[in-house]
């Protein structure tokens, strides 16, 4: 691990973002250009304290969860993912068909949708991104250990992510979830990712080995759900997806409609629900 070097490239990285450029408010009293280090730390799920000895050559090994998270937080492009993983003497991960890498571009469209959940996903529904209010509507997934990211696993294996939906639609959301992972592995036939999650999903749960039985398939697209917030209740919100087909990932946002209920519900979750969310420790 090379830490001056990590130091120099960590700090040269935060100087060149703008808060604007990850969804931040720049305030009052900013006097020296790019982001504060106690950004940078909430932007990655990390303590400022950890991030700071990181900058000063102090560090310990980041783990290469907390160099994914960083790298993310950082905006860097493939290369420069690369030259972290490289300075903190990790091996960078091989590309996938289903690259875990989100593109700086999609980071900035996700940055700027302040007023509605939004995320980035894989096809096979590992979460990448999220916005702060998608955070404070399903929970803060990246915080999760890696096994745990995957929303169609935790649909089936967690019963507190069910818990998301009413439980009059379940059953509808179950059936979505096994249609579309479907479609997925019939596309890539070659690749490991999807054969092996459809695998697991029906060697431990009952649920989804039934519904993969009768081969229903479906691709994701634009719907209306439902989601149960324990403080705001329930919300009602059109789902639309977009695809980026050279990376397989998937740009996933939650509208309300003007002048509905579940509007108003969305607006007092930007208030209420934004509270609750704080960096954790590595």
């Amino acid at each position: 691990m090379n830490r001056a070097e990590l130091a120099d490239f960590l700090r040269r990285a935060r100087s060149r973002l703008h808060p604007s450029d990850v969804g931040l408010t720049a305030g009052p009293r900013r006097r020296t250009p790019g982001l504060r280090r106690e950004e940078v730390a909430q932007l990655a799920g990390m303590s400022v304290d950890y991030y700071t000895r990181l900058e000063q050559s102090r560090g310990p090994r980041p783990s290469r969860q907390m160099l994914t998270a960083l790298a993310r937080a950082l905006r860097l492009t493939e290369d420069e993912h690369d030259h972290l993983f490289h300075l903190a003497g990790e091996e960078p991960s091989r590309r996938e068909a289903t690259g875990t890498h989100v593109r700086p571009g999609l980071l900035l469209v996700l940055d700027r949708l302040h007023d509605t959940p939004a995320m980035v996903a894989t096809d096979c529904g590992e979460v990448l991104a999220q916005n702060a209010l998608s955070r404070a509507l399903s929970g803060d997934v990246l915080a999760r250990p890696p096994r745990g990211r995957n929303m169609i696993r935790r649909f089936f294996l967690d019963p507190a992510a069910q818990e998301l939906f009413p439980p009059e639609d379940r059953p509808q959301r179950a059936r979505e979830q096994v249609a579309g992972l479907r479609a997925v592995a019939a596309s890539r036939p070659a690749d490991p990712e999807p054969a092996a999650l459809v695998a697991e999903l029906r060697a431990t749960s009952a649920e989804f080995a039934r519904l993969w039985d009768e081969h229903e398939v479906a691709v994701r697209r634009a719907a209306t759900k439902r989601f149960r917030h324990p403080a705001i209740g329930i919300l009602e919100l059109d789902c639309e997806v977009l695809v980026n087909s050279d990376h397989n990932q998937q740009l996933v946002i939650h509208t309300a409609r003007p002048g509905t209920e579940s509007y108003e519900r969305l607006q007092l979750l930007r208030v209420v629900g934004l509270q609750n969310l704080a960096p954790t420790d590595p």
